[in-house]
């Protein structure tokens, strides 16, 4: 599988960096990687790993402004693309198909080829004009996950929490991997006690 992989400037640049790990683990898949400006300094607030680590972790890597890079083309077959974590301007972006960049224009590309599109949208509180390019993106085939926890599997490290959204991306993705948590198999699966029925 080839997966193109955008991160964008907002807070859980750790959700696109363990994503990437992940798939570097997996032999099948390419990895295409677009990283904006804001999202680089995200990662060298947020996390311990430089903009080079996280760029080694791609298969191939590509400048925020290079219109001219593969994935910018349709004729170009990948099999998917996230936006890992997606930014309200990107999202704006994505939502009308304003192609400044690389990352939305590889966006757009992969809505008009009819290609699955995931947004790990991360904003919160939401006001009612990020809801309506939320829906905008859906409405062009994009696929809205915020990075929302469950808490079913009963996470005990943020790295519980981070992996869940993760697993889940990939599933929407379509890409064959071990699980990343437990998932949900039911109520027998957790061993509920009888104080849980009373809530």
């Amino acid at each position: 599988m080839k997966i193109v992989v955008g991160m964008s400037g907002t807070t859980g640049a750790i959700y696109g960096i363990r994503l990437l790990q992940v798939l570097s683990e997996l032999k099948n898949v390419e990895t295409h990687l677009v990283i904006s400006n804001p999202a680089k300094e995200t990662i060298v607030m947020e996390t311990e790993y430089t903009v080079r680590q996280v760029e080694a972790l791609a298969t191939q890597v590509y400048g925020i402004h290079n219109i001219a890079a593969a994935i910018a083309s349709g004729s170009h077959k990948m099999d998917g693309m996230v936006v890992i974590p997606c930014s309200m301007k990107t999202l704006s972006g994505i939502a009308n198909s304003f192609n400044d960049n690389l990352l939305v224009r590889a966006a757009d590309v992969t809505l008009k080829e009819h290609r699955r599109l995931v947004l790990v949208v991360r904003e919160t509180p939401l006001h009612v004009g990020h809801l309506r390019l939320m829906t905008l993106a859906a409405e062009s085939g994009a696929i809205i996950m915020p990075p929302m926890p469950a808490f079913y599997h009963k996470p005990q490290t943020i790295d519980d929490i981070i992996n869940q959204t993760v697993g889940r991306v990939l599933d929407l993705l379509g890409v064959d991997h071990p699980d990343l948590f437990k998932r949900w198999d039911g109520p027998d699966s957790i061993n509920p006690s009888p104080t849980d029925h009373a809530i």
